[in-house]
């Protein structure tokens, strides 16, 4: 399996690249519109075709390139169950494989952040978090249905429950962080370490965050697959 780690400067966004390098099919993970062409040149530059664009969820912080690359690849857009996207080609439901040659993609539905998210994890080893569990933190749970004690839920008892050498990767990292394990989290996240259900929402409810710069254009974009509404 070949695998690679992509990011969006501006706005700290992880995308992943995976591929089984027996049938050149590939699978792109949360791209970013303003990336579309890197990632054009680094699929031709290693002949993979693009079978899949999978997002953990609907972004608020940046529009994405799935519908760019749809068009030019002839990929399929693939959304959790019950996101509100207009031209997807697939939701996936919690616990549904997806098979890309013989790399298998386990959803794990982690609501919370938003009220439809999923988290990937990629033979039983590469865990894509997205904005539910990021490194040292997880995502906020203010708005787009965001619900801090489900999040909390979903955390403690689907995701810090596989193994704790489990390979986790955000979809998100403001620090230059690249990569952690289950265990490294439960160890030392601070926002779950020693706090129980009711402290964590406690806790996210008082964070006053500033909404992301790009909300009001990056939310009705990619409900549309990345394409501005007129």
């Amino acid at each position: 399996m070949l695998f690679r780690q992509l990011f969006d400067p501006t706005t700290s966004t992880y995308t992943y690249l995976f591929a089984d390098q027996a049938t050149k099919t590939a699978v792109l993970v949360d791209p970013v519109l303003e990336q579309v062409e890197r990632d054009l040149k680094l699929l031709t530059e290693l002949e993979l075709q693009l079978r899949y664009c999978l997002e953990t969820h609907i972004h608020a912080d940046h529009i994405t390139g799935t519908g760019k690359l749809k068009t030019a690849t002839g990929c399929l857009g693939v959304v959790p169950k019950n996101a509100q996207v207009t031209c997807a080609d697939r939701f996936l439901e919690d616990k549904e494989i997806l098979a890309v040659g013989e790399i298998q993609i386990q959803a794990i539905a982690t609501p919370g952040h938003t009220d439809s998210h999923l988290a990937y994890l990629v033979n039983k080893k590469y865990l894509l978090t997205g904005d539910s569990l990021l490194i040292r933190g997880c995502g906020r749970t203010d708005f787009q249905g965001g619900d801090a004690g489900v999040l909390y839920d979903v955390v403690t008892q689907q995701l810090f429950t596989l193994a704790d050498d489990t390979l986790v990767y955000p979809g998100h990292d403001y620090k230059g962080q690249t990569v952690s394990t289950i265990g490294e989290e439960k160890r030392f996240n601070q926002r779950f370490v020693s706090r129980d259900r009711l402290d964590f929402i406690q806790l996210m409810t008082s964070l006053n965050l500033s909404n992301p710069k790009k909300i009001a254009e990056a939310v009705p974009a990619n409900q549309n697959c990345g394409q501005l509404k007129n």
